[in-house]
């Protein structure tokens, strides 16, 4: 196929996402387009960084422009914009350091080392996650009390989407205080056509984000991992984890040991997904659904996660429990079994299934709008109203003491846990709870 027929990536995107087995080999057409164009973009960080088409609006020089607006923010912003990112100047942050990463997408490694080299010129040291996940950038800043961390993904978009998170030292989502500073260097920046020269990267440091995360969360305490280990290694129970081919795959593993129990699904590199929207929908969940159903089992349970490990969605073969029931069991699970003691924080687009039970056991209920960013003020440690858990029904939950990040891999893990220690399937939890509590349908549903 001729390609000099494109006249941007927008257009050759088009046709790989018509036939993605057939057009795969268009990438090559998107990498010249990537690393060609050079037309400024607008920037702006919605609920979960700046994300945009990879070749369009994601190139290597948009992405240089923003790390240099990054740059710019702690070169120059005030005392305000400094506490919130949590350091005093800017020498600090180049003595901690910058945690820097990709998920599995296309170009993830080549973006990574484009901002790698504008930080190494400024003499800011730079730790290398390579392939990681969302939560494991937030635990890796706290364990190594890192300054902030760059992850470049846009979570479970379409394969035609780059994106790039900025997470400050609390390692929570950057707030507005922080990303419009950002926006509005690198929107000038753009708006003056600037081009920014690539820098190879000097020198950094090779990290394991999943030890990190390991360390982090045997530190925090929240979940039992010898609990999850020996539940796996001494009960009849069949685990099935649809990784659709994102950053996720081997986390599990490296968690939980190999077993033969565990079966993993779409773990090849695929910079397409298969032609699939990456993210734990109900049309996704159905492959696992079906596996599960002729497990023969006495403790079953399948989750699909998405590219950058931020969301989740659970299964036991006879039901589909989505967020907002999940969340709502989470509550009950820390409640009633590990007396963990706070406020429920969830979104307002949740059902009301959380809300019942924290009634019940007098727990406040604290909404916030929807973003998980919003909920910071109640995952810090120092927090005067601590989260038990707090989730969003966009399949995204953290809960007590754990990252202010979106956390799949606590999500899995704390299922298992569930099932360890009640004895039961997901679904039969959650038909004891709606016994007791109420059966509540989500709000979206619920409001057709």
């Amino acid at each position: 196929m001729k390609t000099d027929r494109f006249k941007d990536a927008r257009e050759c995107w088009k046709v790989i996402l018509a036939d993605v087995r057939q057009n795969a080999g268009l990438l090559r057409e998107i990498q010249r387009f990537a690393r060609e164009n050079t037309n400024p973009a607008e920037v702006a960080f919605g609920t979960s960084g700046w994300r945009g088409e990879i070749g369009a609006d994601f190139t290597f020089n948009n992405v240089r422009i923003v790390a240099t607006a990054l740059l710019e923010m702690f070169k120059t912003s005030g005392q305000e914009v400094m506490e919130s990112l949590g350091v005093k100047d800017f020498d600090e942050v180049k003595k901690r350091g910058i945690i820097v990463g990709h998920d599995n997408r296309f170009l993830g490694p080549e973006f990574a080392s484009s901002v790698m080299g504008l930080l190494t010129k400024e003499g800011i040291k730079v730790y290398y996650a390579g392939e990681a996940i969302t939560p494991e950038f937030s635990a890796a800043i706290e364990m190594l009390h890192a300054a902030c961390s760059i992850n470049l993904t846009p979570s479970h978009n379409p394969a035609n989407y780059a994106g790039f998170k900025f997470n400050p030292a609390d390692g929570g989502p950057a707030g507005p205080d922080i990303t419009r500073v950002i926006e509005k260097h690198a929107n000038r920046l753009m708006a003056e056509k600037t081009i920014v020269r690539e820098v190879k990267p000097t020198s950094f440091e090779r990290i394991n984000p999943t030890r990190l995360y390991e360390d982090f969360l045997k530190k925090r305490g929240t979940l039992n991992l010898d609990r999850i280990r020996h539940f796996i290694e001494e009960e009849d129970c069949c685990l099935y984890i649809d990784h659709v081919h994102g950053a996720t795959r081997g986390r599990p593993n490296a968690l939980l040991g190999e077993s033969p129990k565990i079966k993993y699904l779409r773990t090849e590199d695929d910079y397409l997904f298969g032609g699939i929207p990456p993210e734990p929908s109900a049309k996704n969940i159905k492959t696992v659904m079906d596996l599960l159903k002729g497990a023969r089992a006495q403790f079953r349970l399948g989750v699909i996660m998405d590219p950058d490990g931020d969301r989740i969605r659970f299964t036991d073969g006879e039901a589909d429990i989505t967020m907002n029931h999940f969340g709502a069991m989470a509550l009950h699970f820390f409640s009633a079994y590990k007396h963990i003691s706070g406020v429920l924080v969830k979104s307002v687009a949740t059902s009301n299934f959380g809300n019942a039970i924290a009634e019940k056991f007098g727990i406040p209920v604290r909404e916030t709008a929807v973003g998980f960013k919003n909920f910071r003020p109640y995952m810090l440690q120092d927090a005067p109203e601590r989260a038990i858990v707090a989730y969003e029904e966009s399949d995204g939950i953290s809960g007590y003491n754990n990252t202010l990040e979106k956390d799949a891999l606590f999500g899995f893990l704390l299922a298992l846990e569930m099932m360890a220690v009640t004895r039961k399937n997901l679904s039969a939890y959650l038909r004891e709870l709606e016994e007791k509590f109420g059966a509540y349908l989500p709000e979206r549903l619920a409001s057709r």
